[in-house]
Formats: structure tokens, C-alpha cells, sequence
């Protein structure tokens, strides 16, 4: 029997403690950056984390109303600010956020392998955690379809410029990867350069988006 999914969860950007619609005015948390990546722009903006792993709302929800949210365009970098968006998940090619990754209590004794996938205009890779044994192959292939990669780096062209950067955990849409496979040994990364050493053709964008530069991590 097919379990009907919830249809839609309501974002609020940068309000503190506000998130699906209610407002809790006693939360103390702090906000934290979210980003997600679609086909064309990026999509970014400070999140009071929702309650749950984020792993688990973006897959119990067909789509999102992200509200008071920016947009970068990646052919030509301009930025606009949305009052309210509707992202339906099969749009959503990956998101990164700021903050807790989980509950400890709920990790289990996992391998992590190395994954390279491309969902255009997109290259990401990232360490997927399979259980002991399991295959890292038939993990990702089976999983819901919003998956975890940590000590993720993703690489796009941003108005004709190529950036590379690391961004912690990033959690990709698996029915966007257009290729997919495990890195073999002897097949280098990318070069992800520290800040103030960076060649022509390699840029960190977060800081063009909001003005104020992203923290490496999530």
C-alpha cells in the first residue's frame, strides 16, 4: 500500500523561530545558512533550523514554500528576493544548511565511500555512509531519494566563471544524478584552495550571495 506523502512545508527566512507557518517566539535558536541548488540559480538565505533532521523533512515533503528567499542566477549572478517560492523536490537538485547534523543517539556504525555523481549543471562529491558490508551502490540507489554526503565538495559555472568549493554535509537529490559511481583510488579531487590562494578559474561564490562569507560545514 502506497503512503501518500505530505504535500507541502512552509520556510521562513530570517525570522527567528519561525518555520511551517508557526511561530515559536521562545526558541533560542540562532539562525543558520541554508542553500539549495537548482538547475538555473541558487537559492540561499538564514534559517531558524526546523524541528528534525533535515534529511527527513526534505523527504516527507513533495515541495517546499520558502518564504522571503534569495535567488542567484547562474548564467549572469544577479540576485533577487523572492516574498515566497514554491520548490517542488524534483527541482531540487541538492541543499546545504548551517547548524546540527542530528541526533548522536541515532548513528550507527556506518563505512564511508567515496561518491562522484553529475546533476547538471552540477559535479558533487562526497562520502555516502553505508552500512558494514553493505553495498555503497545498491545504499544510494535504495534509499529515499534525499541522501547525505559528508565532507562534500560541488563544482558549477557561475556567469562563465568555474567555482570548486567544500561545503560539510550537502544532501543530494538522487533522482537528479544524472551519472553516479564510487571514486577509485587513484582518481584525484578537485583542488579546493584555501581562502587567499585561488587560481583564475577556481571562486568561492557563498560570500556573493548574502553578502557575508559562508561557513564550511553543516
Amino acid at each position: 500500500m502506497l503512503r501518500r506523502l505530505p504535500r507541502r512545508l512552509r520556510l521562513v527566512f530570517g525570522v527567528t523561530g519561525e518555520t511551517a507557518g508557526a511561530v515559536q517566539p521562545d526558541s533560542a535558536e540562532p539562525l543558520h545558512e541554508f542553500v539549495a541548488y537548482a538547475a538555473d540559480c541558487r537559492i540561499f538565505g538564514e534559517l531558524s533550523p526546523p524541528e528534525g533532521r533535515l534529511t527527513d523533512l526534505l523527504n516527507a515533503y513533495e515541495e517546499f514554500e520558502l518564504v522571503n528567499v534569495h535567488l542567484q542566477s547562474l548564467l549572469d549572478a544577479h540576485v533577487v528576493t523572492e516574498p515566497s517560492l514554491l520548490l517542488p523536490r524534483d527541482e531540487l537538485i541538492a541543499v546545504h544548511a548551517g547548524g546540527a547534523t542530528g541526533h548522536p543517539g541515532r548513528r550507527t556504525r556506518t563505512r564511508a565511500h567515496r561518491l562522484v555523481l553529475r546533476s547538471e549543471p552540477y559535479t558533487i562529491w562526497g562520502d555516502i555512509h553505508a552500512l558494514l558490508g553493505a553495498d555503497p551502490i545498491a545504499s544510494f540507489q535504495h534509499r529515499p531519494p534525499m541522501i547525505p554526503l559528508t565532507d562534500a565538495s560541488i563544482e558549477y559555472d557561475l556567469a562563465g566563471t568555474t567555482g570548486r568549493f567544500r561545503l560539510g554535509t550537502l544532501i543530494v537529490n538522487r533522482e537528479l544524478a544524472g551519472t553516479f559511481g564510487l571514486m577509485v583510488d587513484d582518481e584525484p579531487e578537485p583542488p579546493v584552495p584555501p581562502p587567499g590562494d585561488r587560481g583564475p578559474l577556481t571562486k568561492d561564490f557563498t560570500g556573493e550571495l548574502s553578502g557575508d562569507e559562508f561557513e564550511r560545514g553543516a
